[in-house]
């Protein structure tokens, strides 16, 4: 089945949110901006496994049905890269998503998707970092320098460049603003707890 933007002819079901297991927070998963099946490999047992991911907002969710409880979630506000990982996972159609401490694989039933998927998971971690930026800027609602609107009219490898060129940008502002606050704890865009290093991806 395809991803597919929201909201869909789904109109009398809803899927049960999302709980973090760390913080008890409820994180309502309905009315998603793109949702469809993927494959990605377990993190610790590296098999591969059919999930029904769900993106909104900053938050990846996935499930085991399409209509299930979610059960795992990959948040992207703490991830850096998306990009094609055919080579890597040796899988067709498949992509990774990369924060500092882990690098998740997945694969989509065709090329189309694997795009859609990489465009729009893209566009959410561009969108959380100049958020994280324009918080942290004098001036708030001015945009981070480096920090561009995509150009209409871009196709999906367009778009997935476009998106490359934007993280590589922002992981440089990263630096040199944590060059600037090394002091501030508070400024650290990535949250490492060296008793849980990921709570949020489970198997």
């Amino acid at each position: 089945m395809a991803g597919v933007p929201q909201p869909t002819l789904r109109t009398h079901l809803s899927r049960p949110p999302y709980v973090d297991p760390t913080t008890n927070i409820m994180y309502d998963t309905d009315n998603s901006e793109y949702e469809g099946w993927l494959t990605k490999q377990s993190v610790w047992l590296k098999d591969w496994r059919r999930r029904y991911f769900v993106l909104k907002g900053s938050k990846l969710f996935f499930c085991k049905h399409e209509y299930g409880t979610p059960h795992g979630m990959i948040d992207l506000a703490q991830c850096t890269t998306v990009k094609s990982a055919d080579l890597k996972s040796k899988k067709r159609h498949s992509f990774e998503i990369s924060t500092p401490e882990f690098t998740f694989l997945l694969y989509a039933d065709t090329e189309q998707e694997k795009d859609d998927w990489i465009g729009r998971v893209g566009k959410a971690i561009v969108r959380c970092s100049s958020t994280y930026y324009s918080k942290k800027s004098p001036a708030a609602d001015a945009q981070p320098a480096g920090i561009t609107p995509m150009p209409p009219g871009l196709t999906p490898q367009q778009q997935q460049q476009f998106f490359q060129q934007q993280q590589l940008m922002m992981m440089q502002q990263q630096q040199q603003q944590q060059a600037v606050d090394e002091d501030d704890d508070d400024d650290f865009l990535y949250y490492n707890d060296p008793n849980n290093p990921n709570p949020y991806f489970n198997d």
